[in-house]
């Protein structure tokens, strides 16, 4: 029931009246605990741009506090979007706007970016409508767009002018999610905003521009990547959201089964040897590497990385930025650090051949060194390296591990169902591996929680192949890729697919996520 509160509000006489003529209760914002899965529920430039607040939500209604009567619209497309019944409470604008800002944390943000916060709208210079800098609430916007990103567990934000509107969208676990539009007439302004904010030119709009948001929201060092690209309809903005709690995951929470996690540890606490983690753009690679060296940061150990940029600081590791400009190439900041006599190297990305045999030389002169690779599977690790023209020995003589890796979505706890699966779809999975327990599988029904997706977080698929002895002699002696598949199958290496398959056995992940993640990998 919620509390009713006529005479503390300023507009109580019209408000009571209007209350009484619609027969709807009137919510006192100042003493009202507001729910934080209802403002799940409801963007907050939706919020404000509509003068209302979500106060409650359970499975069957959503209790919002709106300012106007008349405004069907608003409770219309809220019903549609959480499939829940609108439940309507009075309250007077200006004590909506006002717990708006507190509600969704715009404040704190506000706060937490005193240097950024105080910029003024672009000038009239850069052909900003005059509609657009009239708008006070361009800054609130933007910082609105970024809080409710956040509270979502956004990876990104995508500001994407089209030909009639402004779209907006998070990834969310991976998925793109619509939120609600922006104005078009706006999207100048709000580019700006965030070019502003990015510390990037405004007044540049033919080339991509890259820059970054530092931000302090809900107690969190948040940085935000920022590129705008020129399009046809404008420059476009992406900014990625970059949460330095997400890198203190141990390798358990990465998604290991127990097997491979016991291998992989063995791998990695080797002395020396090149580690390579493979896999997509956005399949958690610096994830991974990133929970290697958290695993192995001990005050016995130095540990260097090279990176084109440096993405998270980390406490403990020296990290050496790229900057080609200064002659800081990798290939020169590797030769350098190897005079620094550290005991492991962490390098972003091998791209050449010359930035491959420095890495694989210093695995052979007693250095642990990780890196990535852009290759499906595990083996093709061997034949891109091939590729790129580094000689056989020199590969079989240094390479201890490959991990290959994809992201699927988790089943949501919360709303978590048993789930029997026709026999089409186990079909499409393939073999399922054996197991002592009986398969459980399951799927997400939706709920508050996964804000109705059924999916609440990601984890790993892993293959993890290990180059014993046999493995060197065969990378040595000129195998195929499908040989060195067959060898590495022979000595126990579980396939994408068929990680993915224990794991949706198991009730982590649904059978549709493994097999869309995994179809075009080799079973």
């Amino acid at each position: 029931m919620l509390p009713h509160a006529e005479d503390s509000l300023s507009e109580s006489a019209p408000l009571a009246s209007l209350a009484e003529e619609f027969a709807l209760p009137i919510a006192d914002l100042s003493s009202l605990d507001v729910s934080a899965d209802a403002l799940a529920f409801v963007p907050p430039e939706f919020a404000r741009d509509e003068a209302l607040l979500p106060l409650h939500v359970d499975a069957h209604r959503l209790q919002i506090a709106l300012a106007d009567p008349l405004n069907v619209h608003a409770p219309d497309v809220l019903a549609h979007r959480c499939g829940r019944r609108i439940e309507i409470a009075l309250a007077p604008r200006a004590e909506i706007l006002r717990a708006i800002d507190r509600c969704y944390g715009l404040a704190e943000l506000v706060a937490a970016n005193p240097e950024n916060t105080s910029a003024a709208p672009p000038p009239a210079t850069i052909d900003t409508p005059a509609e657009a800098l009239s708008d006070a609430s361009v800054i609130q916007r933007v910082h609105a767009l970024i809080v409710a990103a956040v509270r979502q567990r956004a990876s990104d934000i995508h500001l994407e002018p089209l030909e009639r509107r402004f779209r907006v969208r998070y990834r969310i676990d991976g998925a793109l999610v619509e939120v609600e539009d922006q104005p078009r007439r706006l999207h100048l302004a709000l580019v700006s905003r965030v070019k502003i904010m990015a510390d990037i030119s405004i007044a540049e709009k033919r080339i991509p521009q890259d820059g970054r948001i530092q931000i302090a929201l809900d107690g969190r060092a948040l940085d935000l990547r920022v590129s705008s690209l020129p399009t046809t309809h404008g420059e476009s903005i992406v900014m990625r959201i970059l949460d330095q709690q997400g890198l203190q995951l141990g390798l358990p929470e990465l998604g290991f089964w127990p097997d491979d996690r016991a291998a992989f540890e063995r791998v990695i606490s080797s002395p020396s040897g090149l580690v390579l983690v493979t896999g997509p753009t956005g399949s958690g690679k610096t994830t991974t590497l990133y929970s290697c060296l958290h695993h192995l940061n001990h005050a016995d150990r130095k540990i260097i990385t090279v990176e084109d940029p440096v993405e998270y600081q980390l406490t403990g590791i020296n990290q050496v930025p790229v900057r080609p400009e200064l002659g800081m190439t990798v290939a020169a900041a590797l030769r350098a650090m190897l005079r620094q006599a550290p005991n492991v190297i962490m390098l972003g990305e091998i791209r050449d051949r010359e930035t491959a045999e420095i890495a694989l030389n210093a695995s052979l002169t007693g250095h642990l060194v990780f890196s990535t690779l852009h290759t499906n599977d595990a083996a093709g690790a061997v034949t891109r390296l091939v590729d790129l023209g580094v000689k056989r020995f020199l590969i079989s003589a240094s390479l201890r591990a490959v991990l290959a890796q994809r992201l699927v979505r988790k089943i949501c706890e919360k709303c978590r169902r048993p789930f029997a699966p026709a026999a089409h779809e186990l079909h499409a999975l393939g073999p399922i591996p054996a197991r002592h327990e009986p398969p459980a599988f399951a799927r997400g029904v939706g709920c508050v929680s996964c804000q109705c997706s059924g999916y609440r977080g990601r984890l790993g698929l892993f293959e993890l192949l290990v180059c014993d002895e046999l493995m060197q002699r065969t990378i040595h002696d000129g195998a195929r890729l499908s040989e060195i598949r067959t060898r590495a199958r022979a000595s126990g290496l579980r396939t994408l697919r068929e990680d993915g398959a224990r794991k949706a056995s198991a009730g982590l992940t649904t059978l549709d996520e493994v097999v869309s993640i995994t179809a075009g990998d080799p079973r």
